[in-house]
């Protein structure tokens, strides 16, 4: 008996929407982390993209628990001297709540090619509206 394996070629991707209003930042990333890697499949295959597309709306209305809003930081840096940026969640929460989930979320998957490629099937939107309503995407409910 052989080991399946997934070829690129043969991957049927299907469309969620994952609704982040009032869940906790971590647990929404986790779950989209595992869609975007095809995880939740029995076809999965660690070094093929055989994820499915993830939508996450209202990400400014994820929270964050503990004291994380004032000690979490993000650190960008331009690579000039001095050109270190850095902000606290709560910032990132109020002005980009759309980088913040994004960050999360790959920084769960693989890095390198794979993961970029996988990040791909991930939209964050602030709001509760999205353009991805011709794919038909199926709602998963977080508990």
């Amino acid at each position: 008996m052989t080991t399946f394996m997934q070829k690129k070629e043969n991957v049927e991707r299907v469309w969620y929407v994952i609704d982040a209003s009032n869940q906790i930042l971590g647990r929404v990333a986790t779950k989209a982390a595992t869609i975007l890697r095809g995880k939740h499949k029995a076809t999965y295959t660690p070094s093929v993209d055989c994820g499915d597309y993830v939508i996450i709306i209202n990400a400014d209305k994820v929270k964050l628990t503990g004291n994380k809003l004032e000690d979490k930081m993000y650190y960008n840096h331009s690579g000039y001297p001095g050109g270190l940026r850095q902000r606290n969640a709560k910032v990132m929460l109020e002005q980009y709540p759309e980088e913040m989930m994004e960050r999360a979320i790959k920084g769960m998957l693989p890095h390198g090619p794979l993961g970029r490629a996988m990040g791909k099937k991930l939209f964050v939107y602030r709001g509760s509206e999205h353009k991805h309503t011709a794919q038909k995407p199926i709602e998963i409910k977080m508990d």
